[in-house]
This record gives structure tokens, sequence and C-alpha cells, in this order.
């Protein structure tokens, strides 16, 4: 309150690189892995002409879930942010290409929450705040705590860490240590255990209690996911990890060998397929980092199976033969296989050889799952891999969805119609010729690629995939448009433009520029103001652009000279998302066959050259349909024909 320093708000305060304070904060220590926004020009250019002093923040599925306030926009120095994490030159790393693969700029300011943020993954329960988790600490009766993070399956390795650590926190005088198991819940690489897996492992931990060597007690345990990504910066990242447990309460973290470490990839300079980092170097940074304040670390030592008595402890270095090593990598093995419970008496030298495990190992049912993800790894839409909300689709009531959205396994259908392409009418009836049925496939903010599939049965509304199979999303910026296709069109890959383009062999795609988000899979009357014809990789893709009869601006904008002047700067932006959006995924700017929109009357010759193409696919012209790049496609719904070519 009295401001001693001359800090106070500093940082609700646009960064002044010329002045400084006279005096430092008091006790402030920088973080050690800087959590930043990227954005790219698309995104810095539309804040920096708004009048306005906030920006909404949305999920990928088009969600608004906080504000951010008085925005402050910088350059993402990403080799100066990478070898200040890192400490180490591997353009394989994965956290490290996520960095390059970022926007060139930075968003800094105030962020509002606007609600909870809610997963609706089914592990919720465990995603507490820092003041939930210290009541639940206060209700044990901790007089302290310390943190356990971990990112692997809890075998009885590290519950007899957890439970020795408990043990030497006694020693020094606690009364009652609670232990914090703290899952990591954010990004991690696509080979780490997913984070479901892992959560309903640890449940099962906590249900044997000390009943198992590799249980835990739930009177003096509590479970809470930590929100943070995994970016594998050893040394530089625990301390980050141990810093930010200390805002929830912990005054102790438990530090092992090579804490937030990996092994470096083919393109590393040095230490390839070998740890990055030095085993030690994590426990000696961390404890002697600035800003720990009175945290105290607990470092761990390696522990070994005893097969005398089949718990996992110190190795008793009088009687090594008694002892066995089970690493991650033979874990995994024996999961993949399947492996059983060895005899609690006769424990073979080859486990993998014999296909066991050992009882003490790990609780049985937390086995069962861990084994049951290893034999079905590939099936990747079982598994939670980190926290990402799980959401419906915000789709029209006419549509059925089926599947998870933001997945591969997601489809929408109509209630009314076969198909989206083929049996919606390109235009509304008793309307002039310059309205057109726009069919919605991104509704206006999401980035998840949506699209209309030419080859499934009911040309149904799917995401579109990336060429790892993963599901794609823009990355340029938030769409600021709604986006879709006119129905019974198609751009036929056998005719060519004026400069020898061929089409693109898709239905017509439209952007909205109204104001409200329309929901995927909706219908809507929509006036054509003109159209644009993109270049993408050597082919034809027309852009027609019209708003919806439903906006409230639809009176006053008929052209795309009315729409500039009613959303100053609209063409522009367009023109720019269409030549750059792929950019911000290392491809080439696109090119536009002219940066000035089609009048009217050319959008409408467009479209209605498109159409006739499609009569012609769908064999109503006369001709029998068999036309070059329709090989494959779904025509088989009343509006076009009954045979599947």
């Amino acid at each position: 309150p009295f401001n001693v320093t001359g800090n106070a708000g500093r940082h609700e305060r646009r960064t002044d690189f010329n002045n400084f304070p006279s005096h430092q904060p008091h006790d402030r220590v920088s973080m050690s892995v800087p959590i930043t926004l990227s954005c790219t020009s698309f995104t810095k250019d539309a804040i920096e002409a708004s009048d306005k002093r906030a920006v909404a923040l949305v999920t990928q599925m088009g969600e608004t879930v906080a504000i951010l306030r008085d925005p402050e926009i910088y350059s993402n120095r990403k080799e100066e942010i990478v070898s200040r994490m890192f400490g180490a030159i591997d353009m394989g790393h994965p956290y490290i290409q996520t960095i390059y693969s970022g926007g060139d700029y930075l968003i800094g300011g105030e962020v509002e929450l606007l609600d909870r943020i809610k997963y609706n993954d089914g592990l919720d329960k465990w995603r507490k705040t820092a003041s939930e988790l210290m009541a639940e600490f206060q209700e044990k009766g901790a007089d302290t705590v310390y943190a356990f993070q971990t990112r692997n399956p809890t075998h009885a390795g590290h519950a007899y860490l957890m439970k020795s650590a408990g043990e030497d926190l006694k020693t020094k005088g606690f009364k009652n240590p609670v232990l914090w198991l703290s899952p990591l819940g954010g990004w991690t690489k696509s080979d780490d255990v997913p984070l479901d897996v892992r959560v309903k492992q640890h449940e099962e931990v906590l249900l044997s209690g000390t009943s198992h060597p590799g249980g835990l007690d739930p009177a003096t345990t509590v479970m809470a996911i930590w929100p943070s990504p995994m970016v594998y910066a050893g040394p530089t990242e625990v301390q980050f990890h141990a810093k930010s447990r200390r805002s929830a309460g912990a005054s102790f973290f438990v530090v092992g060998r090579d804490p937030a470490g990996m092994k470096g990839s083919a393109m590393a300079v040095a230490h390839q397929d070998d740890d990055l980092y030095d085993g030690d170097h994590g426990r000696y940074v961390i404890q002697n980092s600035p800003g720990i304040g009175g945290m105290k670390m607990l470092s761990f030592v390696k522990v070994m199976y005893d097969i005398s008595d089949n718990v996992m402890k110190v190795p008793d270095e009088s009687r090594m033969e008694d002892f066995i090593s089970i690493s991650g990598t033979k874990m995994r093995l024996l999961a993949r296989n399947g492996a059983v419970p060895c005899s609690a008496t006769d424990i073979p030298n080859d486990l993998v050889e014999a296909n066991c495990i050992p009882s003490g190992f790990m609780v049985p049912k937390g086995w069962d799952g861990v084994v049951d993800y290893y034999k079905n790894v590939d099936d990747a839409e079982r598994w939670v891999p980190w926290s990402r909300p799980i959401i419906e689709a915000p789709a029209h009531f006419d549509t059925v969805p089926s599947g998870k959205l933001g997945s591969t396994s997601f489809a929408l259908k109509h209630k009314q119609y076969d198909s989206f392409w083929h049996d919606i009418p390109r235009r509304p009836s008793g309307q002039p010729n310059n309205i057109i049925n726009f069919i919605v496939e991104i509704p206006k903010f999401m980035t998840a690629k949506m699209e209309v599939q030419k080859a499934m049965a009911g040309n149904v509304i799917t995401q579109d995939t990336n060429k790892d199979g993963s599901a794609r999303y823009y990355t340029y910026g938030t769409t600021f448009f709604n986006y879709g296709l006119i129905p019974q069109t198609w751009e036929d890959p056998s005719v060519l433009s004026p400069q020898g383009h061929a089409g693109d062999n898709d239905p017509l795609d439209v952007m909205e520029v109204g104001d409200e988000k329309l929901l995927m899979g909706s219908i809507n009357p929509c006036k054509v103001l003109g159209s644009l014809e993109l270049i993408d990789e050597g082919e034809t893709d027309h852009k027609i652009i019209c708003i919806a009869l439903s906006d409230h601006d639809t009176y006053r904008i008929n052209s795309m000279a009315d729409l500039d002047i009613v959303k100053p700067g609209t063409t522009a932006k367009l023109v720019d998302w269409l030549k750059r959006y792929k950019t911000s995924d290392g491809k080439p700017e696109n090119k536009l066959a002219q940066e000035t929109p089609t009048s009217i009357d050319e959008a409408l010759t467009i479209i209605e050259e498109t159409h006739q193409r499609w009569r012609a696919l769908c064999g109503k012209d006369g001709s029998n349909g068999y036309l070059p790049g329709s090989e494959g496609f779904w025509l088989s719904s009343p509006g076009c024909k009954d045979t599947l070519y």
C-alpha cells in the first residue's frame, strides 16, 4: 500500500524501455519460463487498428473465455527465448519447434477470466484453484505441504519416494505433512502417457491406500492437476515447476534426476539420442535458484525392486542380487505385451521373456489401465493427451452431430437433406438472383478447419486433417467471417481460368462478412457482394463474398464498396487473410488473380458456371457424369444421382 519502490501496478502499465523505476521491486525475480501468447501480423494489425482497449480471448472452437485489457504487442524474439530457456541447440526439440512455429509477435495485458474453465473430459474434479487447494490442505490439518509433479503413471518406486519424503519431513519436526500429487495437465509431447490415463491410474493409487506398496494414503494426499504445459527445458523449467507450486501453498518440492529433461533429437548439435542436460544439473540449479524464498527441495535417489519382499526401495549394497531395475522403457514394453503379475515367490530375471510384472511394482487396477493404454495406443480417439476443452458443436438444430468435436471422429449431417452438397438448392425460393443459400462449415471465430466431405456418405461436415492425420486448425488468426459453401456448385478441375489454373475440385467457397456468429450446418440466405479469386497451390479457388439477410447491416450493404463504407478495411483484411493464412504454417503466400473484388454480376456468373459444372457432375446435362477428378465422390443422393463413382 505504501509503494516504497515505485513499482506498484508495474505489470498493469505499458512497458517503457527508456525509463525505469529508480528502485527494483522488493524480492521479485522473473520466472524462468515465460508465459506468452503469440500472434501473427494479422492479429497485431487488427488490434492496433481498433479503437478498443480490450481483446477477446477465444478457444480454437470459437468460445470466448477471457478478456485481455490494455493489450501490449511486442516482437516475438524466438531465438532469444529459446536460447535463454533451453541452453541447447536442437531444432528437432518438440517445444522449440512450437516456439518457432508461433507468430512473430507476442501479446501482453491484464487477463480477466469470464468464467471457470471447464474441459468436460471427465477430469474437471481434479482441476482445482490455488484457493481450493489451500483450503483442502487446511482441511487435512497440514502443517506443511510437499509437491510431487508427475507426467508418468505412479509405480511403487514413486510411491516409496513420496512416502519417504513425508517421513523425512516428520524428522524435521512437522507433525502432519500433506503430499500434493500434482500431475501435469498441459501440453506434452506425443509419446508421453495421456493425461486421462495418468490421472485414472493415480485414482487407483489413492484407492489402494496403504494396502499396496504402490499406494498412497488419501488421508494425507491431495491430488490436483497443474495446468502448465511441459516444455522439456531441464534445469530452467524445473525452477518454474517449483516456484509455481509455491503459489498454491507448497513449502517443499520433490525433485529427482534430470527433471524436465529429454533426449536430444537427431537434429541436436550435441547429445543426439542422449540426455540434453546433465542429470544432476536440475537439482543443483534449483537449490541455488533466486526467488525460491523459503521453499525447500527434497531430492530423491534411485530405487529398485526388492524381490525378497516385493517392495521398491533404496537398494542394499550387501545383497544387490535381490534387487532388479525396471526402467520406463521396460515398463512400456511389458504393458504393451499385456504382462500379468509374476509369482510373488519366484520373480524371473528376464521379466520381458516371462511377460510378467512383479506384483508390488504398481497397484493392480492401475497396471490394468496402463496395459489397456499401451495395447490400444494407436486408438487416439480414446485418450485425452492433455487438457483441451471438449464442447458440443455450435451446430444448427436441424443437424445431427456424432463423434467428438476437435477430433477426426466428428461428423455433422443434416436431418432433412441427405447431402449438404447435392440436395440443398443453391438459391432460396422466392428470392432475387443475387441471394444464394450459404451453408456454414466454420462459424465465425472458430479456427477448426471444418469442411463438407465430397467422398463420405451424406457429404457430412468433418474436420480437415494435416498430413500426419491430426485435426487441422487455422493458425494465422481468429476468423472474422463465417465460412462455408454454396450447394450444387463445383469448381471443375478440367476447366481452366484465363491464367491457366484448374478449378480446385470443391464446391464454391463463401466468406460471410456479417456481425453474427452463424451455426455450423445452418442454411442462410445470403446477399452476394462480389468475389475474390484465390490461386491456391496452382488451383483456382473462388471465394464468394456475401452478407446474411439476417444480419442487422444487410439493408445498407449491397456491394463491396458499401461493405468498406460500413465496415472500413474489411476488403483489405479479406485479401490479407487469403494471401497469408498459410504462412503461419511455414508455407509461401498464396496469390490472387487480382486484389480488387469482382462485381456482383461477375460473382453471379461464377456461381452459375460452377452450378452448370455440378449439373454435369451429376449427369443432369444429358452426359453420363463420368468427369475427371470426380473419382470417389459420394453422389448417390436424391439431388444428384444414385451411383457411387
